[in-house]
């Protein structure tokens, strides 16, 4: 009874201000990261195998289930995120060259790859092939890297036709020939760059594809939030910080237009 107390007392801080319901979950989630470590998790999921389709298109029960699996995941590293930072803070207290304090830094690393981890423990959790999992985060991450770098793309090349539209300009009302070819060089270099950019955006047809089937739930930005998101201290920071640099690229890219 001496030992469980504590245990109990600590979970009861962790837990404050948790919904009854959520303080359950995530009590039990604390509970099974004390008895299966990082180390029982990866013997489990050894022996999970799956044979990728070679076009590299997701189904609509991959993309479900992924998103079934981001919502524990996120439970579970917020959780672990919380043991991390109880036992660094007790590391430090106890001081981090003594042996208590020695012993919750390794604590402190467990917790940290139990954060790490906190996706395929969900996946298992959940009943799902572990390897097919990963194969689908990777196409979903890949696909809202893809949906980022065509918003950037999409700003760089509004700024680039502005520029290109001011040179031309002056291109046209220069009165000598050595002006005319100083801008008619950097004509020449906004179409050279602006071509390899159009060489850069194409997509390889699985991430369009996954990209377009992504949307039928969500944006396809929310992927890159959401990995940020599990890790942070106040809920909706990730989403704000993505919202915002929507905001700023959209602004540059108007700001460009207006420019023309």
């Amino acid at each position: 009874m001496r030992r469980i107390l504590p245990a109990l007392l600590s979970l009861a801080v962790v837990f404050t201000g948790c919904k009854p319901k959520e303080a359950a979950q995530k009590a039990d989630i604390a509970n099974d990261l004390q008895k299966r470590g990082t180390t029982d998790l990866m013997k489990e999921v050894a022996k999970d195998r799956y044979d990728a389709p070679k076009d590299g298109k997701l189904t609509d029960a991959q993309v479900q289930m992924y998103l079934k699996v981001r919502d524990r995941e996120r439970q579970i590293a917020q959780v672990a995120k919380a043991e991390a930072q109880k036992h660094a803070d007790a590391a430090k207290k106890d001081g981090e060259h003594s042996v208590s304090g020695l012993m919750e830094g390794f604590k402190t690393l467990s917790a940290a790859a139990e954060m790490m981890t906190a996706d395929i423990r969900a996946a298992k959790d959940l009943g799902f092939n572990t390897a097919e999992y990963a194969w689908v985060k990777g196409q979903i991450l890949t696909a809202s890297v893809s949906a980022m770098t065509e918003k950037t793309s999409q700003a760089m090349t509004a700024q680039m036709d502005a520029a290109y539209a001011q040179t031309k300009k002056a291109y046209d009302e220069a009165k000598d020939e050595q002006t005319k070819a100083m801008y008619k060089q950097m004509l020449d270099s906004y179409a050279s760059s602006k071509q390899e950019m159009s060489k850069e955006s194409e997509k390889d047809a699985a991430v369009v594809y996954n990209r377009q089937l992504l949307s039928k739930y969500e944006n396809a930005l929310n992927a890159l939030t959401n990995e940020v998101a599990k890790y942070e201290d106040k809920p909706g920071e990730a989403q704000k910080s993505m919202q915002d640099w929507q905001k700023s690229v959209e602004k540059a890219q108007a700001d460009a237009k207006k420019g023309q």
